[in-house]
């Protein structure tokens, strides 16, 4: 693989869409494998436990990876 090729599509280039503690509203969009909700912002993942495709819900982002962050239902 050459140097600043994709791989799988899982490289990100330029600042994540979202940080710690950031509250946003996002459309679930599908199920991970392990049951959480999945949404996407500017096409980066956010995971959401306990939602389920089709809720639209309001997060604070509690943890933001290289592909991915995880946010946390605000009631």
């Amino acid at each position: 693989m050459e140097s600043g090729e994709k791989r799988r599509g899982r490289t990100r280039r330029g600042p994540k869409p979202v940080k710690v503690g950031d509250i946003v509203e996002v459309e679930v969009v599908g199920k991970s494998k392990r049951g959480d909700g999945v949404a996407k912002i500017e096409g980066f993942v956010v995971f959401v436990p306990g939602t389920e495709p089709g809720q639209k819900v309001r997060v604070r982002i509690e943890r933001v990876g290289n592909t991915y962050a995880v946010g946390k239902v605000l009631t």
